[in-house]
């Protein structure tokens, strides 16, 4: 069987997928095709069931030869559903002429199966596409299972010595927690625990190395969304400077701060606290 998601947005969004994804593949043995910018491709590398990509930026106001590129593509293969986060008229004519026969989506007259987001936080709201499938979704289990390869690699990037590993991501963004907090906290850190390893990783560091860093650590202290969802997906405690609760789940080993606020109020003292110093 397979099944083909047309997945709009940034790197964040198609990362939310992943748990919506990764279930209909393992319930259905299904190989799931996707349709979204290439820039996103190792987001979907990432899920165990994914078979290809097909290019294609919904975005950058696709022509008429770009949509019908895009339905010589997905005729081709025998899909059996199409999970569509698209909207528009231009997605729902394409869909209309693809034979897919279970289509779903929020809205459009293309769709078989209309739906509405759930409840919970962002990559459980996406439950209902895969209910319409026969299928259940418990985001907060999902977890990456990453190559022994990535994960060696990145292991010989940590430094020397056997006390845990504090992983600092920042997002590198102009309202980002200060640099000099940043700098200064492996060593406040260390004042109450002299065994503490630190590394901190480059908002430039692609996906794939970032998520292997991200499972060899003990904890995490992050500003960066990304980061943050792959801590989740990883179960490795989190500091989510910034994050919102709505967008990860809840768990104890999780904690959100700075989320209502500018990043820049935060003290060390509250990020120690937070890290259970």
């Amino acid at each position: 069987m397979r099944v083909l998601a047309l997945s709009p947005g940034p790197v964040l969004a198609q990362l939310e997928r992943l748990p919506a994804l990764a279930a209909v593949a393992e319930a259905l043995g299904a190989m799931v095709q996707v349709a979204c910018d290439p820039k996103c491709r190792a987001a979907w590398e990432l899920m165990p069931g994914f078979e290809k990509l097909i290019p294609f930026s919904f975005e950058s106001n696709p022509s008429l030869a770009d949509w019908t590129n895009l339905l010589g593509c997905v005729r081709e293969p025998d899909f059996q559903a199409c999970l569509n986060f698209a909207e528009g008229q231009s997605v729902n004519l394409m869909l209309s002429m693809s034979h897919i026969p279970t289509r779903v989506a929020l809205s459009g007259f293309a769709s078989t199966d209309l739906i509405a987001l759930g409840q919970g936080w962002a990559a459980q709201r996406i439950a209902p596409f895969v209910e319409a499938l026969g299928c259940s979704l418990e985001a907060d289990g999902f977890r990456l299972s990453l190559p022994s390869k990535a994960l060696d690699n990145a292991r010989a990037e940590l430094p020397a010595g056997d006390g845990p590993l504090l992983l600092m991501a920042p997002s590198g963004a102009s309202n980002d927690w200060p640099d000099q907090r940043w700098g200064a906290l492996p060593e406040a850190v260390s004042t109450r625990l002299a065994t503490l390893r630190s590394r901190s990783l480059s908002p430039e560091l692609k996906l794939g190395e970032r998520a292997a860093a991200v499972a060899c650590a003990d904890v995490v202290l992050s500003s960066c969304p990304l980061t943050q969802l792959l801590a989740a997906y990883s179960n490795v405690p989190l500091v989510a400077l910034g994050g919102q609760t709505g967008d990860l789940p809840e768990r104890a080993e999780i904690r959100c701060l700075g989320g209502e606020g500018s990043l820049t109020t935060i003290g060390e003292d509250d990020v120690l606290t937070a890290l259970g110093f």
